[in-house]
């Protein structure tokens, strides 16, 4: 019996290392080409590291200056070490994977849909978002609306919201 649980957890183990060991099975290939170029475009100085440096000249190439060393500093610890294109990927891969399924985000949704038309009113929404359970910042709330889509009534089609939050945004090539 002591040597059936050995094995199991030998077992456990190799699946467990199998599971985090190659973040390059994560994505398909286009996907980590793409996230070469992104990866290249953040490394600056072409040295295969992401430094405070490198996050500050290309924030300052999106037009922000004053970025707050603060927040480059936790940034870079996200990394848990230096960052290059492995665990650069990585952190896309645990960002990525930490969305809900889009059913799930689809079932709460229809919490403030009690008619079931696919959308919520715009208003209504960004107030339950500044004031309920884990509150959004007014910036955070923004963000959202900049990719959700609105029709003129002031309506969330949150369907293809969810799409968008699960899949990136619709009209990405």
């Amino acid at each position: 019996a002591s040597r059936k649980a050995g094995t199991r957890s030998k077992a456990a183990a190799k699946r467990a290392q199998r599971g985090s060991s190659n973040v390059f099975s994560m994505f398909e290939q286009s996907q980590i080409q793409e996230f070469k170029e992104a990866f290249s475009c953040i490394d600056q100085n072409r040295d295969g590291i992401i430094s405070k440096s490198d996050l500050k000249e290309t924030y300052s190439q999106l037009g922000k200056m004053n970025v707050n060393e603060e927040e480059l500093e936790e940034m870079l610890k996200e990394g848990k070490g230096p960052i290059n294109f492995t665990v650069f990927l990585t952190l896309f891969g645990e960002k990525l994977n930490g969305t809900d399924p889009e059913e799930s985000i689809l079932n709460a949704f229809k919490l403030f849909d009690p008619d079931g038309t696919g959308h919520v009113n715009k208003d209504e929404f960004k107030q339950l978002l500044l004031t309920q359970a884990d509150k959004f910042s007014a910036e955070e709330v923004e963000q959202m609306f900049m990719v959700a889509p609105i029709d003129v009534a002031g309506n969330i089609d949150y369907k293809s919201l969810c799409y968008i939050i699960t899949h990136g945004d619709e009209k990405e090539d």
